[in-house]
C-alpha cells in the first residue's frame, strides 16, 4: 500500500502537471482547487492597479522595486514551504533583487493584493493574509469587485475597508501612494 504525501516542498509543487487546478503551500501543505478564468472586472483592476504602482514607482528617488501581476508566485519560507501565488504585488528592491532557482521571489512582497473571485473562500483569504503577514508583508489589499470595497490588512493592525467614495493609501510603507478605490473598481 502507497502511502499519500502529507508535506511538498516549492520543486514539488512547481513539478505538478498544468491541469487547470490551482495549487499552493501553507507550511508543506498542498491546497488545491479548480482553477478559473479571471473576468474583464478582474483584469481591469489589476491593470489599474500596476499601472498606478507603477507610476508611483518611476517617481521614487530611493532604490526601486517591481511590480508583478498575474498570480506571481512568493516562496515565503521554508522546510516546510510556504508558496504562495498573488494577483498584484509590488516587491521592495531587496527582495526583488534575490534570484531563485525556481523563478519566485524568494521572500515576501511588500504589498500583496488579492483580487477576489467566485472560488475564493474566505478561510483561503484569511489565511493568506496570516501567513504574508507572518513572512514580513506590510501591507495585503482584498479587492472586492462584487461589493466595491478594497480591505487593507496592515501588519499589527486591525483591518480596515474602504468603498468607492473614499482612497486607499500605501503609506508609510509605500510612502505618498493613493489611489481612489473608485478608480480601482469599475
Amino acid at each position: 500500500m502507497l502511502l499519500e504525501q502529507t508535506t511538498f516542498t516549492t520543486e514539488q509543487l512547481l513539478a505538478m502537471p498544468d491541469d487547470c487546478v490551482e495549487r499552493w503551500l501553507v507550511d508543506g501543505e498542498l491546497r488545491e482547487k479548480p482553477w478559473r478564468v479571471r473576468g474583464y472586472r478582474e483584469g481591469r483592476i489589476s491593470a489599474v492597479l500596476c499601472h498606478a504602482l507603477e507610476d508611483w514607482n518611476r517617481q521614487q528617488q530611493s532604490a526601486q522595486g517591481e511590480v508583478a501581476a498575474g498570480n506571481v508566485g512568493f516562496r515565503l519560507t521554508r522546510q516546510p514551504d510556504t508558496t504562495l501565488g498573488t494577483d498584484v504585488a509590488y516587491v521592495s528592491p531587496e527582495v526583488a533583487r534575490i534570484a531563485d532557482e525556481t523563478m519566485l521571489y524568494a521572500g515576501p512582497p511588500l504589498l500583496a493584493v488579492e483580487i477576489l473571485s467566485s472560488n475564493d473562500t474566505l478561510q483561503e483569504m484569511h489565511e493568506k493574509v496570516r501567513k504574508y503577514h507572518e513572512a514580513g508583508t506590510k501591507l495585503v489589499w482584498i479587492v472586492d469587485p462584487e461589493y466595491p470595497t478594497v480591505t487593507v490588512y496592515e501588519s499589527g493592525k486591525l483591518p480596515v475597508l474602504y468603498n468607492g467614495d473614499q482612497e486607499v493609501s500605501g503609506d508609510p510603507h509605500l510612502p505618498g501612494f493613493v489611489l481612489p478605490v473608485g478608480k480601482l473598481l469599475p
